[in-house]
């Protein structure tokens, strides 16, 4: 009993059937990529009369000017960043200056130019890592009266308006502070563990490392000589054991006896 060839017309079926899978899927991507896009215009329409609606608001309001940021961020719009076209009126400038006028953009310029001088006056005594709030309030201390306020959050915006220019400040965390950073150099695990060990009590020794982190003597020395190399620990060899002490900590006390 001969068998009917039945096998290639099957194959034929089921490759007609994926290539009509294929082309539904592809149309439903192309049906939610247009919606997507649409969405996404009608948002930044919206955002761009918010924007001149409040315009003032945000130049004036740093709470304000930050939630504004926020807003654009979650639609994917960079308020810093130059737009795509090239040349004429219509082509350069960032989203602040394209819808608020220039004041809001310069002042983010002018603002980035601080924190280079903050960092460059200072960086003999932290090694080039210096507190976020440290270079605000240097910042906010020289500031003329009746002078715009200044946030952290405007700050952390001014440092990222450099990142274009390939320059090596950028922002690091070390335990709960945040610290800007004037030099390529990247703290590895240990060094980073040493630094907050340090905003704990102001300073660390090899001894207080080896029993808390449990590390060898070795490790604990080598670790503490990298950053007093950098100058972003201090030594005191007043007490019996060397002391390394953080620089922003020991400012930050200052301060405080000062106000006080």
């Amino acid at each position: 009993m001969s068998r009917k060839g039945v096998g290639l017309a099957a194959f034929d079926r089921s490759r007609i059937t994926s290539a009509q899978y294929a082309s539904h899927g592809n149309n439903l991507r192309s049906s939610h990529s247009t919606s997507l896009a649409t969405q996404l215009s009608v948002f930044r329409s919206l955002l761009q009369q918010f924007a001149q609606t409040h315009a003032k608001d945000i130049r004036s309001d740093p709470s304000f000017r930050a939630e504004f940021a926020r807003m654009c961020a979650a639609i994917g719009v960079d308020p810093l960043a130059s737009s795509s076209g090239a040349g004429g009126k219509d082509g350069g400038g960032s989203f602040w200056a394209q819808m608020l006028g220039g004041s809001v953009n310069d002042f983010y310029f002018e603002l980035a130019v601080r924190v280079v001088e903050v960092c460059g006056q200072t960086r003999e005594e932290n090694g080039g890592l210096i507190g976020l709030k440290e270079v605000r309030d240097r910042i906010m201390s020289t500031r003329m009266e009746g002078g715009a306020e200044i946030t952290e959050d405007d700050i952390l915006r001014a440092v990222n308006t450099l990142k274009p220019l390939g320059s090596s400040y950028s922002t690091v965390t070390v335990g709960h502070k945040v610290y800007i950073r004037s030099i390529p150099k990247e703290l590895n695990t240990d060094q980073s563990a040493v630094l907050e060990a340090a905003q704990l009590l102001g300073y660390v020794s090899v001894s207080m490392l080896m029993l808390n982190l449990r590390w060898p003597r070795a490790r604990a020395k080598t670790a503490i000589d990298d950053l007093v190399s950098d100058s972003m620990l201090w030594v005191d060899k007043q007490c019996d054991e060397w002391e390394y002490w953080s620089p922003g900590f020991m400012l930050e006390v200052e301060e405080t006896g000062n106000k006080g």
